[in-house]
């Protein structure tokens, strides 16, 4: 796959260190990779975005990438329309990573909060970017209780565009995890129509970046490039395990 888009089923639940994770695992076997961020939004010029978090994270051969920056912490659309700046449009994510994918191996295409949060005034989504990209869309969904309803409706959302999620990644799994998490590990690939690629520990995103890449494979089952076994995982942290 030359280009993957990540989406989240919300905001704030691991899209950046997952696709550090996917980055470093895909630069683990030699291949080059690119992050794209297209709007990054809630930070000044100059403060260090998602697309340079996960380039930092997964590796000096990295490259981090942003399409637009807008300073208020609000969807892309409504960021762009309230600083009088040009909005990003799906076609322009769509030709940046087409390009990024002839210069690289993988891109990875991290989305702003959900899938179908605005991009712009005609209501472009990210959702509009995988299907101009034919790319598949790595859905990261949060552990807990009502991870199930948002995956699938972001699942729903995707099958609606003729667009199907390659797999789900719980972007922060509690060292603690409760009852809900245990029995979301067989539950997220029902509710997703899709299998359970891997999932990232808590507070990951603070580990020291050497630590973080030798560890990323290990969160990420083989699709992904890594070595995460979700059977294995199950029987370790699902409702009957320790």
């Amino acid at each position: 796959m030359g280009v993957i888009v990540v989406s989240g089923t919300g905001t704030e639940i691991g899209k950046t260190v997952v696709t550090a994770a996917v980055a470093a695992a895909a630069a683990a076997r030699g291949r080059t990779v690119a992050v794209l961020k297209p709007a990054q939004t809630g930070l000044s010029h100059g403060e260090p975005g998602d697309a340079r978090e996960a380039a930092r994270l997964a590796g000096p051969g990295v490259t981090g990438t942003e399409l637009a920056r807008f300073p208020e912490p609000l969807a892309p659309a409504t960021a762009a329309r309230r600083a009088g700046m040009a909005p990003v449009a799906p076609h322009e994510v769509a030709e940046a990573a087409a390009k990024l994918a002839a210069e690289h191996d993988l891109v990875l295409v991290e989305g702003a909060g959900g899938l179908l949060v605005r991009f712009d005034a005609r209501g472009g989504t990210l959702a509009d970017a995988a299907r101009l990209l034919g790319a598949p869309v790595l859905v990261v969904a949060p552990a807990g209780l009502g991870t199930l309803n948002a995956t699938a409706l972001t699942a729903e959302a995707l099958r609606a565009r003729s667009l199907e999620p390659l797999g789900i990644v719980v972007g922060s799994w509690p060292a603690a995890p409760d009852l809900a998490a245990r029995c979301n590990l067989a539950d997220l690939p029902e509710s997703a129509g899709a299998a359970l690629l891997g999932a990232v520990p808590e507070g990951s995103g603070s580990l020291a970046p050497e630590a973080f890449r030798a560890a990323a494979p290990r969160w990420l089952a083989p699709a992904l490039g890594g070595s995460w076994d979700a059977e294995a995982f199950a029987a370790d942290f699902g409702p009957t395990g320790r």
